[in-house]
């Protein structure tokens, strides 16, 4: 028998890697179906709210050549547009409740960090939602942390709940992530755009501008090293270095964020430059 001969009953390993990397076409399964239900910690009083919130666009043509798929043929874009509106909303109210201080600015940057694509996507993979989407034989969902399949598909979940138990029920779902996780996405962001966050937080406490003043530099033109010191109103609250003074800029407002944070230092008050000068008694 020849080398490239297979011993009966069985496939060469090529043949076992294509027959394992064969798409398989997956037809609505209510079990597979209650098991996520049960994960999210919701009973779907109509189960199909759940199988249209899964089904993405690419799978209906595949449903309609196969037959007998028991599904409403419909994609779940709809239930996203639903979605992504009622999320938007709860943010904005726990964002408005937990904090009455902050102004618009800041509670619109804080939302759109909380509801981007890369936290609906790791809150939809804690939930086991890829193994449970109906996809067509072409698609698949990535690994990339912006996969734009499970975003919407999270964003659809959370229109299906809304419409098949309320508000009540949508709340608690997705209080479940924000009110864990809420506090370390917002630290992201402050570490992202450092500057941006100092800004702000200036503004909510109706103060000047953080100023950035550049109190060193060091090295050969090729490989300067700058150092910039941050103020607001005067009082120094951080200083940062680096190769570039827009990057030494950031890493004082990363140093005053902190400061802030741990309380080693504290904003001033223009309390006192407000006041009005009290009248001499004639």
């Amino acid at each position: 028998m020849s080398t490239t001969d297979e011993a009966p009953g069985k496939l060469s390993r090529s043949r076992r890697r294509a027959a394992s990397s064969t798409p398989v076409l997956r037809m609505p399964d209510p079990a597979q179906e209650a098991m996520l239900a049960q994960t999210m910690g919701i009973r779907f009083d109509n189960p199909r709210n759940l199988r249209l919130a899964l089904t993405h666009r690419s799978v209906l043509q595949d449903w309609s050549n196969a037959g007998g798929a028991d599904a409403i043929m419909q994609s779940n874009e709809r239930l996203e547009f639903l979605g992504d509106a009622i999320l938007g909303q709860i943010v904005a109210e726990h964002l408005y409740d937990k904090d009455p201080l902050a102004n618009e600015g800041s509670l619109t940057r804080r939302r759109v960090a909380i509801v981007r694509a890369e936290t609906l996507v790791r809150w939809a993979r804690e939930i086991g939602l890829p193994d449970h989407l109906y996809l067509g034989m072409g698609e698949k969902v990535t690994e990339g942390a912006r996969d734009r399949i499970l975003a919407g598909a999270f964003e659809a979940l959370i229109g299906a709940i809304w419409i098949d138990r309320g508000r009540e029920a949508t709340e608690q779902f997705v209080l479940r992530f924000l009110a864990r996780d809420m506090e370390s996405i917002l630290a992201d962001e402050d570490a992202a755009n450092p500057k941006g966050s100092l800004q702000e937080i200036a503004q909510e406490q109706a103060l000047p501008t953080p100023e950035y003043v550049t109190i060193g530099s060091e090295g050969p033109d090729h490989a300067r090293q700058f150092t910039v010191a941050v103020e607001i109103a005067g009082e120094r609250l951080g200083t940062g270095s680096g190769r570039s003074k827009r990057e030494a800029q950031q890493n004082a407002a990363r140093e005053a964020l902190q400061a802030l944070r741990n309380q080693t230092v504290s904003l001033p008050s223009l309390a006192d430059d407000h006041q009005s000068p009290v009248p001499e008694t004639p």
